[in-house]
């Protein structure tokens, strides 16, 4: 693993300690100034004064319980330059404050950009994949093989 490649993985891991420790200024402290996100929840898209604005992701850290729990699995990463993406599964746990217990799979990728000698998040895509059979629900209990 290259020194790039470490950062990133670094900075991957706060990112994720920032959520599971419901520290909103924290994770967007890591996000570049532009940063757009295509999330779980709506809407399609986040622009960067949504990404960057606390009280939303405060919003969200109130439903749960305790720690929100984030892992990746088999987690790929290709650095070029000053640009870098990532993606793999990642697996969240945890517990909404009406009881209800989380254990969800989903795809997950992220983009960076080096940005005055340090890594930024760009951007971030977390996905889970629907039924196409007409009913179009979301697939929650998928687990990885």
């Amino acid at each position: 693993m290259n020194n790039d490649e470490a950062e990133i993985r670094s900075l991957l891991a706060e990112f994720t300690g920032a959520l599971r420790n419901k520290d909103a200024d924290s994770a967007i402290a890591l996000l570049a100034e532009d940063a757009i996100t295509f999330d779980l929840a709506p809407p399609l898209e986040q622009g960067p004064d949504a990404t960057h604005n606390p009280a939303l992701l405060g919003e969200w850290f109130q439903t749960w319980k305790g720690p929100i729990n984030s892992e990746s699995r088999d987690l790929k990463l290709d650095v070029s330059g000053n640009v870098a993406y990532a993606y793999g599964l990642q697996h969240m746990t945890g517990t909404k404050i009406d009881g209800q217990e989380v254990d969800l799979w989903f795809r997950a990728t992220a983009c960076f950009r080096r940005e005055d000698g340090q890594w930024r998040i760009t951007h971030m895509h977390n996905s889970v994949p629907f039924a196409m059979d007409g009913s179009e629900r979301a697939l929650l209990d998928l687990q990885p093989e």
